[in-house]
């Protein structure tokens, strides 16, 4: 009975991955387009007080600019700025 009791729960767990696909494909686009939005403000608050903009979470904000660099050089590219507007980052 092993076998039979391994059925079920397969077949379920399919046609649950199966409407889950159904249901949240239309919407792909819209939640990448959504997290694309959210990173690139994030990324703004990161370097906003390189960009002349005060920014209120400096003191958090400051460890992560290392880590954003070759994100932020994405970021102005798909912007289309061929060069960083920050001449002190030499990311490109």
């Amino acid at each position: 009975m092993n076998g039979s009791g391994d059925k079920p729960a397969s077949w379920l767990e399919r046609v649950s991955a199966g409407l889950r696909e159904f249901y949240i494909a239309p919407y792909r686009r819209t939640f990448a387009r959504a997290q694309r939005d959210e990173e690139d403000l994030f990324m703004m608050l990161v370097f906003a007080e390189s960009l002349g903009v005060p920014n209120p979470a400096t003191y958090y904000t400051l460890e992560l600019m290392p880590a954003m660099y070759e994100r932020f050089h994405a970021w102005h590219r798909r912007m289309g700025m061929d060069r960083s507007p920050l001449d002190h980052i030499g990311c490109c």
